[in-house]
């Protein structure tokens, strides 16, 4: 075979297999795409992720399908997801715990979110409610932080657990503010609120859905939020901001990743899909209504995101001191 006949097979066989790689990607997905949640059926992630799937099935062509792998505060799904094939076929629904804190909670993590995933999409951030028993002889977090300085280490806070967002925002709370508060973790949110209100416990952070009910009923006291702005659930409850703690913005996150090496152009797919969806007037009202807000960011500005947020949450984990090995 003459040298211009090789360069001439070799030409073809380029354009053949890029040929055959754009066709693959133009087909994607042509088989259902399997959606990981490193937690139990029924919790706020799957509540999230139904309300997505539906809608990502009308634009995508192909049903998503949950897979729970719970296990670890959602590390043993995570890591099923890195080791699954880079295709575009299975995804995590991750939280801010499986994310960004888990890294700085776990020795020995088998995965890492910058290492071992791309970013798909932020879809939600997920603002706190700073609560009270209204046991508390007072009215507004100004209030709250000159009782507690009055009487370091009298006063406890509940969370649902070592580790998790309700324990490290508190964290963050005491720093920015000196006050000195003890930590009484919970096996989850519900006893958590038991005590707060009995008074076991006087203060708490935990997502809105559950504290703007409790508020409400006149159960606990809401006396700021966590976002940089006022959540439309407690309209009448300021920001932490507002009230006189400057700077202090602290929220949780959901978002979708899948294996690193995931091809650019199903990520691009995947990425602008979720744009289309999170722009649903009835999915944004859906998505508040169960405390989180619509916050799309795609997959280069998400991954920005977590290299941002990924020191933040290792700094409040290392001075809360958990540890979860």
């Amino acid at each position: 075979m003459n040298k211009p006949t090789r360069t001439a097979l070799a030409v073809l066989s380029f354009a053949l297999g890029a040929f055959g790689t754009t066709a693959a990607m133009a087909a994607y997905p042509d088989k259902p795409i399997k959606v990981v949640i490193g937690f139990p059926a029924g919790g706020p992630l799957d509540q999230h992720a139904r309300l997505l799937t539906d809608k990502l099935q009308a634009v995508l062509g192909q049903p998503l399908i949950v897979d729970y792998k719970p296990g670890a505060g959602g590390s043993v799904g995570a890591d099923a997801v890195a080791k699954s094939p880079a295709d575009g076929y299975t995804l995590m629904l991750a939280n801010t715990g499986v994310a960004v804190i888990n890294g700085a909670l776990y020795s020995k993590l088998p995965y890492d979110t910058q290492r071992d995933f791309v970013p798909i999409a932020r879809t939600a951030m997920q603002p706190l409610a700073l609560l009270i028993t209204p046991k508390l002889p007072v009215q507004n977090l100004k209030q709250f932080i000159d009782y507690a300085k009055a009487r370091p280490g009298q006063v406890n806070y509940g969370s649902a657990g070592n580790g998790g967002i309700s324990h490290l925002v508190p964290e963050m709370f005491k720093t920015a503010t000196g006050i000195f508060m003890v930590h009484i973790p919970y096996r989850g949110s519900a006893p958590a609120f038991t005590d707060l209100m009995g008074g076991q416990v006087q203060f708490m952070a935990e997502s809105i859905p559950q504290a703007a009910n409790y508020h409400k009923q006149g159960k606990v006291r809401a006396l700021a939020v966590t976002s940089r702005e006022r959540n439309p659930a407690l309209p009448d409850v300021p920001t932490v901001i507002e009230s006189g703690v400057k700077g202090f913005e602290v929220v949780g996150f959901y978002g979708f990743l899948a294996p690193k090496d995931t091809p650019k152009d199903v990520v691009a797919k995947l990425s602008d899909a979720f744009r289309q969806v999170l722009t649903s007037p009835e999915v944004r009202e859906r998505m508040v209504s169960q405390g989180a807000d619509p916050a799309y960011l795609g997959n280069e500005d998400f991954a920005r995101f977590l290299a941002t947020e990924t020191p933040r949450w290792d700094k409040a984990v290392k001075a809360s001191g958990a540890r979860m090995d």
